[in-house]
Order: C-alpha cells, then structure tokens, then sequence
C-alpha cells in the first residue's frame, strides 16, 4: 500500500494527463472537435505546471 501511495504521488500528473487526453480523443472520435481541440491543450497544461510546481518545492527545502 505504501509503494502505491508512494508511485501516485509520483506520477499523479502524468496519470491525470493521460486521463485528459483519453477525454480529448473520445470527444473527438464521438464528433465533438471543437470541444476535442479545446480539451487536448489539458494534458500539456498538467504537465507544465508540475514541473513547475516540482522545481519550486526542490528549491526552497
């Protein structure tokens, strides 16, 4: 249970960006571009703003 806790606090954004854009491609396949192109900037989104986040909280321990 402990290693699992520990990997999602690991990977949660890119779990959570693979989430958005499994969204993303279902709207899109569904025939909802325009909400399919607005939802595929998500996943990028997460990711920058982990890393980010990331490189302040190693900076100021």
């Amino acid at each position: 249970m402990k290693t699992y806790v520990q990997f999602l606090r690991q990977w949660y954004a890119v779990l959570l960006a693979f989430v958005c854009l499994f969204y993303s491609v279902g709207l899109g396949l569904l025939g909802h571009t325009d909400e399919a192109l607005y939802s595929a900037h998500w996943a990028g989104t997460i990711l920058l703003f982990s890393i980010a986040i990331r490189q302040r909280r190693t900076t100021q321990s």
